[in-house]
């Protein structure tokens, strides 16, 4: 086949839209089944268009095409599908802030995003919205990418033919009784007043619950008896309680809650009022009238004190706080500086005597502590000041010791002597059930919803999946289990996520998604309704010709069982009245496709929607069908910083591939971490990262004109070029072309190795930077002129277009078409050579690398320019050593015995010995395969075979000797050899 015309410089923008638009006519990547062809399928999470695409998403979307077109090379038959979520608010929220003309809304959409002003009234729907930003940012940005992708399949996630998918789910799950109604603590935000999900926060995403329990302490306010509740996570400590604290500059009230009257923070009575309590609030008390006042300790009935203090949050837990300087460094600190400030203690009414009179109140003992286990902590921390960034972590570190080691005193009764991991619980228990202790719930952080709402924790009547359900939780781990990881250690969080995950609110007050079928009020919430959809992508594009109405129970049923039910999951019995006939011709692509083998995903979705993929696989198909693998992603960050689209932090993809070409983008992403790795986009890189890729274009079209050249002449046209490679070059292969060939060898099984685990910067690392360095010393060691040479460099050149081919899909097809005649994805997958595959060669010419180092270090220290350069090769006693370290092995013990078996080593005693103390590290260092070539090299012969390259490498005369036979040796160097590490004279 004769190769097109060779372009000469590197212009990205034309290349790309020439191998884009040939990629839209030929539906290259439109995957059907195809029985010859094993299948491979890759999902990533569809995008929800609220805004435009950065380039913090581009990576996302980029390494499961990466794997995609890496697995193609390999043969595989690869679905690689996209659709677009639009469920839930957030679409919603942007919509109501644009037509409000919210400043900063519209400043994200003009000047981060681009929307032209004269276009916005095409985004004052929620599909509208969604579409502009589907069609203009997302799908335009992976189409510019060269992203894989199948788009007949894609769909958003408020079609019509969608939700009946949704429905079929819910239903199926709620008559298996994983979806309950009922009392459950949510995300619940106070602006839009309804429950939310971890996919509408904008921050607090990583936030959990926390259980409090409150220490009910009595007081008395305006002459009646009130309850001071105080939360706490340490319920046990509530014997070593010596004081309280409260914000004299925050909102307190008297609230009636449920049948008491309490006094808390404002904040905590609208939080008690959301989590499903009778709460009314009676007064507002100025924190000063109760600061210098002693509350009862309901469990010991002491009177602690009451004193101010600024670091009181009153938004979190009650606002009223109890202290326990024993065992917690920051009371203890807290309690310090409060008995120093006398003056304001004075100002509250409370006698410094008074305060000063507070010791702690040691409530347990552990080993390594003494007494007063927090005020050993501080001091040996050297902590003189709350300000002290120290004291946090010593606090956590005390706390830990504490719960895993520490025993409660005599004082605690039935409950001395126990560790109080072992008996936190019930001793909670014991005392709730007194009505002395009592129970909410707080988030370990601030949660802010999309809409900028505050977020709480609230007990609301809702709709919720049972994560929590024992048989359910066994199945998701059995689904982790057989689950191909990646990173491996992301197996272990898995497996926490479902221990800790309860029950999930699954339904909104209003939002675009699908109904809940037994009660249109409600929509099904955003990661409620991802976690199977996977498998529609397998029929998407086949259901435009079924009518919606006919996709009902027995459809899905019949697409994912059979028209008998038998392939229900284990133990699940499935009655199906009327199979569809259209059901089971989808089903044969659904099978075809099924399972996925790779879901690649953000490392921040692990606690939500991975796990929840898993849950959902493993109750609704068999066994065969769970997930097979899942590599999960770090975040982007743009000159160091995290991105931000409301701060206009961010980085287009469009104005980044119109500066540096989609290769480009896509390389720098790939190469710059792991996926699982955050990534830094910082400009100058990304700009070195283009004149990397326009340098290996320009060298490849040397090697292209010399391989046309020959193809010319072979065909018996005037070649155009001056140098030809014929056809008998091969047979003309020099050592150092052997060696730059195996080192393609071993290249080929490192990436292909690392793609494998989706080690995208490690394979391109080995096939573009390191090979690079191979081939300058290729091009040190010899002239290129030669047919043996020509030769080598297409050979390294076709096989390097194939390995990068899934990085720089544009570059490397015009590349491998100009060379080859055909597109690089029309070829394969490279193949180790073993013919090509030499441990020898490699040690060879290694020792040449390295007498070349050692060299021109000498030259350096040395600051000499020598006219002669000598080297002395080891002595072959020498060898006789090297040789019984291998043999015996790394133990200078036993090596030594061996080697005084030999008369003449006995006559050299300390040398020996020496000399086998440096042969073991050796040796110890190589594999039995290095150690054998290493034997079988005559290293003498190497350095010969080098002089004339050593001559001209250091413009100097090199005169080669063995140490053992009479070498001349004006400065007696010669005995410093030691075996492949020869003795260097600069002259």
């Amino acid at each position: 086949m004769t190769a097109p015309p060779r372009e000469t410089e590197y212009e990205p923008g034309e290349l790309e839209r020439k191998w884009r638009t040939r990629w839209d006519e030929q539906g290259r990547y439109e995957a059907d089944p195809d029985d010859g062809e094993d299948p491979t399928f890759i999902t990533v999470p569809y995008p929800y268009p609220s805004g435009g695409m950065h380039i913090g998403h581009v990576r996302t979307f980029t390494v499961p095409d990466v794997y995609a077109r890496y697995r193609r090379l390999q043969g595989d038959n690869v679905l690689f599908p996209l659709g677009w979520h639009v469920t839930g608010t957030p679409i919603v929220g942007a919509v109501e802030r644009l037509k409000e003309g919210e400043e900063e809304q519209l400043s994200v959409l003009q000047d981060t995003y681009n929307v032209p002003k004269d276009e916005l009234q095409q985004l004052e729907t929620p599909m509208g919205y969604a579409r502009y930003f589907i069609e203009n940012h997302y799908k335009q940005g992976f189409e510019q990418l060269g992203l894989s992708i199948d788009w007949r399949r894609e769909f958003t996630t408020n079609d019509e033919r969608y939700s009946k998918f949704i429905t079929w789910q819910y239903e199926t799950l709620r008559e298996r009784g994983l979806l309950e109604k009922g009392l459950n603590p949510v995300n619940y935000c106070t602006n839009e007043q309804q429950p939310v999900t971890t996919h509408d926060l904008l921050e607090g995403e990583d936030a959990e619950y926390q259980e409090f329990t409150l220490v009910k302490f009595g007081a008395e306010i305006d002459s009646e008896d009130v309850v001071a509740p105080m939360a706490t996570l340490r319920p046990e400590t509530v014997r070593g309680v010596t004081n309280a604290y409260v914000n004299p500059n925050a909102e307190y009230v008297l609230a009636r809650v449920d049948e008491e009257t309490w006094f808390v923070s404002k904040a905590a009575a609208e939080k008690f009022d959301l989590q499903a309590r009778e709460v009314e609030v009676l007064e507002e008390i100025d924190a000063a009238d109760v600061i210098g006042q002693t509350v009862a300790n309901p469990v010991t009935g002491d009177e602690v004190l009451i004193l101010p203090a600024d670091f009181v949050d009153a938004d979190n837990a009650t606002g009223v706080v109890m202290s326990v300087p024993a065992h917690s460094p920051d009371d203890y600190v807290a309690l310090q500086e409060a008995k120093a400030d006398d003056e304001r203690m004075r100002e509250y009414g409370i006698d410094p005597e008074d305060v000063a009179a507070i010791e702690p109140v040691p409530i347990l003992e552990i080993e390594g502590y003494g007494e007063i286990p927090a005020r050993d902590a501080v001091q040996a921390a050297g902590i003189e000041s709350s300000d002290d960034p120290q004291l946090e972590e010593v606090t956590a570190d005390l706390y830990q010791d504490e719960f895993h080691s520490g025993r409660l005193l005599d004082s605690y009764g039935e409950f001395a002597g126990e560790v109080i991991e072992d008996v936190r619980d019930r001793f909670r228990d014991h005392y709730r059930a007194e009505g002395l202790f009592d129970t909410m719930h707080e988030f370990t952080e601030e949660v802010v919803c999309r809409c900028g709402g505050d977020v709480e924790v609230a007990q609301k009547e809702t709709w919720f999946l049972r994560y929590s359900d024992e048989e359910w939780s066994r199945k998701a781990h059995e689904a982790v289990d057989q689950l191909e990881a990646i990173p491996e250690n992301t197996a272990d969080q898995y497996d926490h996520t479902i221990d800790w995950l309860e029950e999930w609110p699954c339904i909104r007050n209003y939002g675009l998604g699908t109904r809940l079928p037994w009660d249109d009020e409600f929509v099904i919430e955003p990661l409620s309704d991802s976690t199977i959809y996977m498998s529609y992508y397998t029929i998407a594009h086949r259901l435009e010709d079924v009518p919606a109405e006919e996709m009902d129970r027995d459809f899905f049923d019949t697409l994912f069982y059979g028209p008998d039910g038998e392939d229900a999951p284990e133990g699940v019995e499935v009655e199906i009245d009327e199979p569809s006939e259209t059901a089971l011709e989808l089903r044969e692509e659904w099978d075809y496709w099924y399972p996925v083998d790779f879901r690649c995903s953000g490392n921040d979705l692990i606690q939500n929607h991975l796990t929840f993929y898993l849950f959902h696989h493993a109750e609704l198909f068999e066994r065969e069908n769970w997930p097979q693998g899942i590599t999960v992603m770090g975040m982007g960050l743009l000159e160091g910083k995290k991105m931000s689209s409301s701060k206009g932090h961010v980085v287009l993809p469009g104005e980044a591939i119109s500066e540096y070409g989609a290769d480009t983008v896509r390389f720098f992403l790939l190469n710059s971490s792991e996926p699982w790795q955050d990534f830094d986009w910082r400009a100058d890189q990304v700009a070195t990262t283009r004149d990397q890729l326009e340098r290996f274009w320009s060298r490849a079209q040397d090697v292209i004109r010399d391989a046309r050249s020959a193809s010319e002449q072979s065909s018996g046209d005037e070649p155009r070029g001056e140098n030809t490679v014929p056809e008998g070059a091969r047979d003309e292969l020099k050592h150092i072309d052997r060696w730059l060939l195996s080192k393609l060898q071993a290249t080929i099984r490192d990436v292909t190795a690392s793609m494998e685990r989706f080690e995208t910067r490690s394979a391109s690392q080995a096939a573009f930077y390191q090979f690079d360095e191979h081939l300058k010393w290729y091009r040190r060691r010899t002239g290129t002129d030669r047919p043996g040479a020509k030769w080598t460099l297409q050979e390294v050149l076709r096989t390097r277009l194939r390995l990068l081919a899934p990085f720089a899909p544009f570059l490397t097809n015009e590349l491998h078409e100009q060379l080859e005649g055909e597109a690089v994805e029309d070829a394969a997958w490279p193949e180790p050579d073993p013919e090509f595959e030499s441990v020898r060669t490699e040690l060879q010419e290694q020792l040449v690398a390295d007498v070349t180092d050692d060299i021109a270090d000498i030259v350096d220290v040395t600051d000499t320019d020598p006219e002669t350069i000598r080297l002395y090769v080891a002595a072959d006693w020498k060898r006789t050593v090297f040789e019984e370290v291998v043999e015996t092995g790394p133990d200078v013990g036993a090596v030594m015995g061996n080697v005084m078996q030999h008369e003449s080593l006995r006559e050299k005693g300390d040398a020996v010995n020496d000399l086998v103390q440096d042969l073991v590290s050796v040796v110890r260092e190589r594999d039995d395969e290095t150690l054998q070539a290493m034997l079988d090299i005559d290293e003498r012969s190497v350095y010969e075979a080098a002089q004339s390259f050593l001559a001209r490498e250091f413009d100097a005369e090199i005169e080669l000797y063995a140490e053992d036979g009479d070498p001349h040796d004006p400065a007696g160097k010669a005995s410093q050899a030691e075996p492949f590490r020869p003795a260097v004279h600069l002259e």
